[in-house]
């Protein structure tokens, strides 16, 4: 964090996370109801034919040094590695546009060593590199 304030002109703060909604899974809650009155939760199925997803996913920037603004993406599906990626990147994009260079993200929540996308065990960082950077 020193270094990103050390020179904001090339360094961007972000704050990240995602959240997703199922239309077919039972929500975990508690609750109340009228006393001798059951909780009835409805079990909902989808033909196989359906088009509507089964999900949406929503992938938030939170980035205070733009007068804290905070980039949302909506998404079909579940947050999985190559949609965040995606967000990344496009993230990173629109960063480059306005002269900067690295990201540093600071992400809720991250799930240590679940995705391929990750490199080593317990490995919470994901890099999006512009596609103007080229490789070794």
């Amino acid at each position: 964090m020193r270094v990103a304030d050390a020179d904001p002109d090339t360094w961007a703060v972000g704050f990240c996370d995602e959240c997703w909604w199922s239309r077919l899974a039972l929500p975990t809650l508690s609750s109340w109801t009228e006393e001798g009155k059951p909780l009835r939760l409805i079990q909902q199925s989808v033909a196989k034919d359906d088009p509507e997803p089964k999900a949406i996913s929503c992938y938030g920037l939170y980035l205070p040094q733009f007068d804290g603004q905070t980039w949302l993406r909506f998404v079909d599906g579940r947050p999985v590695s190559s949609i965040t990626t995606q967000f990344l990147s496009w993230s990173c994009e629109k960063l480059e546009a306005v002269g900067k260079k690295i990201l540093l993200v600071i992400w809720d929540r991250a799930q240590a060593g679940t995705s391929p996308k990750r490199s080593g065990a317990g490995s919470v960082n994901i890099i999006a590199e512009s596609s103007r950077v080229e490789k070794e």
